[in-house]
């Protein structure tokens, strides 16, 4: 019985070690791909904990920069209340989107979590 679970561990080791290379050999793609989406390091190797980090940052300037527009209309400093109110609306629908993907990695670490080994 020892040996059926050996064998099962071996294969699914040897399944993510061609998974892993794979993934490696198409960094390069990677890469590019996150240049197109605003990363800015291309010598650092791609992690998800940074794409989220930068999306995290950007989401919180854009929030700043609404929050800072509103409050130069309330003061009388500008009279762009549509470019406020754009601003503010965008801000909300770039947190909407971030906490929706974060539900989402959320929701794959609890079935990550659930799974038997």
């Amino acid at each position: 019985m020892s040996n059926g679970f050996s064998s099962l561990i071996q294969a699914d080791l040897a399944s993510l070690t061609s998974a892993a290379q794979n993934m490696a050999n198409s960094s390069a793609q990677t890469i590019a791909a996150a240049n197109q989406y605003g990363a800015q390091d291309t010598q650092s190797a791609f992690s998800f904990a940074q794409s989220m980090q930068g999306a995290i940052d950007k989401v919180n300037g854009q929030d700043v920069e609404a929050g800072q527009k509103m409050a130069d209309v309330d003061s009388g400093k500008s009279d762009d209340l549509v470019g406020a109110m754009l601003s503010s609306q965008e801000a909300s629908l770039s947190f909407s989107m971030l906490m929706q993907v974060r539900n989402k990695v959320m929701g794959g670490l609890d079935e990550l979590i659930k799974l038997p080994l």
